[in-house]
């Protein structure tokens, strides 16, 4: 695996597991921190996003204001987390300059070339279909192609699955992605940083992602940590 070189952008991809908070938040942080970001997303992904969320995704022209100042009925107003609504609307329109979008369906894209550098790339959710599609390394979509991309090049690939409990075929899918370089992170929460609210349990998956893809944050309180 090579190393991380953040004067690259950062690819995100969003597809049709349950979870959409996460790929969201990760995409408002990822904004907020400066990164440039690629991202797509998958009909199924927009599913979600419009079930889970109450958010609409045109996949041919997508308006990432909403997705940006999103905030959950449920988050803790009180708190650090979640407060991309509060911040003002040059902030939230300089956030979204950071981010191109590519529609899940167009192979002419930069990302789906191996020439096109890039730091990292993180599938959140990434849905089990998606997993088959990438560990056979048969894509039928730019989202599977663009992971395909990283593991040939070396480059970080975060795999965020969501789903259980585990089939044999996806566990071996996830096996066969670990050994051909990708990192594995399921939305398998901790309890042991002080949870206090939904949002810290968002953020202890958003953090660890954070850490794989070399991106500074101190959204939780680490183990060993004052």
């Amino acid at each position: 695996m090579s190393d991380l070189n953040q004067d690259y952008p950062v690819v995100l991809a969003m597809t049709g597991a349950s979870g959409a908070i996460y790929g969201v938040r990760l995409l408002q942080l990822l904004s907020r921190s400066g990164t440039e970001v690629h991202l797509t997303i998958s009909p199924s992904g927009a599913a979600v996003i419009r079930q889970e969320l109450d958010l609409e995704v045109d996949l041919n022209d997508a308006d990432l204001l909403p997705l940006l100042r999103y905030v959950p009925k449920w988050s803790n107003p009180t708190g650090v987390s979640m407060l991309a609504g509060d911040l003002p609307a040059g902030d939230l329109a300089a956030q979204r300059a950071n981010i191109h979008y590519h529609r899940y369906n167009d192979y002419f894209t930069p990302i789906a070339s191996g020439s096109f550098r890039t730091s990292a790339m993180v599938v959140c959710p990434c849905s089990g279909s998606t997993l088959s599609g990438i560990a056979h390394a048969s894509a039928s979509n730019l989202i599977q192609r663009a992971a395909e991309v990283h593991l040939k090049e070396h480059r970080r690939l975060v795999l965020v699955p969501r789903e259980t409990p585990l089939s044999v075929m996806q566990l071996e899918n996830m096996q066969r992605v670990a050994a051909a370089g990708a990192v594995m992170l399921p939305a398998m929460p901790g309890w042991y940083h002080g949870v206090d609210s939904l949002d810290s349990l968002v953020d202890f998956i958003v953090s660890r992602i954070l850490d794989q893809i070399g991106v500074d944050n101190s959204l939780i309180g680490r183990w060993g940590e004052a």
